[in-house]
This record gives C-alpha cells, structure tokens and sequence, in this order.
C-alpha cells in the first residue's frame, strides 16, 4: 500500500497540461484586460494624445497681435464716417483720440490734446495737415449733456399716464459731433414717453360731437367705457361733459398707456 503513490498514470501528465493551457489563456485575457485599461483615457482624464494637439484656434507662435492694432473691419466702420480733409476740430468722437483730463471745472470751456485715428487725415486752421491738435469742450460728462445732444432708447412696456408718473432705464449714445467726458453709451432714467399713434385733436373732438354715444372711448381702446357711454346715453349727458374735461387736459388717455401725438 506504501508504493502505491509511486504508480504511474499516464492520463495525470496530461489533465496538468491542461490546466496549464487554462490558466496561461487566462492570464493572457487578464493582462490585455489591464493594459487595454491603462492605455484608454479615463473619466476626468485627458487622452495621451490631447496634451499636445491643439483645441481649436490656438496661436502657437510667440508673437501676438498688439492691441495698438487695428483690424481691417473696425477701420472701415470708423472711417466710412470720417471726412478725409476736413478741420480736426470737426472730426467726429470716433475718428479722434483726445488724453481728456476730469480736473477741469465743471461747464467751463476745457482744452485737450488730441490726435487723429490711424487712417484718418485733417488739417488745422492753417490749412496744413496736423497729427496733434487742440481740441476745446465744455468741461462736463456725457450724462450732463443736454438732452438734445444724445438719442435713448424708448419703451413701450411702461404707462405714460399714470400717477405718479413711470420711468424706465433707458441706454442712451451721444450724438456722433459731441464731445463729452465719460462713456458716450451711458444708462439714465426716463419718463414713459412712447406714442401708439393717437391724436388729441381726434380724441377731443369725438368727446364733444359724439361723446354721448361712447365714440371717444371707443377711438381710445377703452371698450368697456364706450360701452358704458353708449348704452347709458353718455351716463344721461353728465359722463359726456365730465369726458370732455378729462380728455381736454389730457387727463385721460389710450388705452395702451401711451402718449398722445
């Protein structure tokens, strides 16, 4: 019994091989298992390849454009405005660069030194073609100029009649020939003074001839009141009169909250 260990089988040999075969192929599949893993880009990792290719536009070069410059698309939108020749001290805001100094005294006359932009020419009060000039405005900025020297935007969302009053925040831009201190593009509060296209005259004189059948309303955009009026008879002659007051003093308006032209 003690040498049966030593007998020999000759299908032992050949299930070890076997299982050799199995456990190599396995290990096979477990090491392209793991190199396929650290060779792919994980997640909040970049691909081995993306630290060198550029993403997108990317200047490579050293050398970058200057700020100075000016670009071929912003040169002709400020100098399609800019009269070639004439006076300096005429030139639009866009066409010149002035060093404006804020120490000055506020509505007095100010002088500045300012020279054309690239591309644009002029000449002083001698007739000579001139790089520096002086230029001489009233001291005082951009959102204290006069009304009539910058255009606002307008709404029509707010209600002009109304009590108090409404504004609105409005974006303003200073008239192309004023010059002023600040930003020429400024934010200012405005009343409503929008207009839907309806006339005082009109108003008044559909209250006085046929008020008492509500027409006034009715031109207005008020349909409730027209139909108020004209099924009342003008509220028997006393709504007709007191119409007549309201829409004469502009106290009653359209409907749409605007502004009578």
């Amino acid at each position: 019994m003690a040498a049966s260990w030593q007998i020999w089988r000759p299908d032992r040999g050949r299930s070890f091989k076997h299982e050799g075969i199995l456990v190599m192929l396995v290990m096979d599949l477990v090491l392209q298992s793991v190199n396929g893993y650290l060779s792919s880009p994980h997640v909040g990792q970049e691909a081995p390849y993306s630290r060198d290719a550029p993403h997108g536009p990317v200047i490579t070069s050293p050398v970058v454009p200057s700020a100075a410059s000016v670009s071929p698309t912003d040169k002709e939108n400020y100098t399609s405005k800019c009269p070639s020749g004439g006076l300096c001290s005429r030139l639009p805001a866009d066409c010149i660069e002035c060093n404006y100094q804020h120490n000055c005294t506020y509505g007095k006359s100010a002088s500045f030194s300012c020279k054309p932009r690239k591309g644009v020419h002029c000449i002083g009060e001698t007739g000579h073609q001139e790089s520096h000039f002086v230029l001489s405005i009233t001291c005082q900025f951009c959102w204290q100029l006069d009304p009539s020297q910058y255009r606002c935007s307008n709404s029509t969302n707010c209600m002009t009649v109304s009590c108090p009053r409404q504004r609105y925040n409005a974006t303003c831009d200073v008239l192309d020939h004023v010059h002023c201190l600040g930003r020429r593009r400024f934010q200012k509060r405005l009343f409503c003074n929008w207009t839907g296209g309806y006339k005082w005259s009109t108003a008044l004189a559909l209250s006085i001839t046929l008020g008492g059948f509500g027409a006034d309303r009715f031109y207005l955009g008020q349909w409730r009141e027209g139909l108020g009026k004209l099924f009342s008879f003008g509220g028997l002659g006393i709504w007709t009169l007191i119409d007549v007051l309201l829409i004469g003093v502009g106290y009653v308006g359209p409907a749409d909250g605007s502004l009578y032209i």
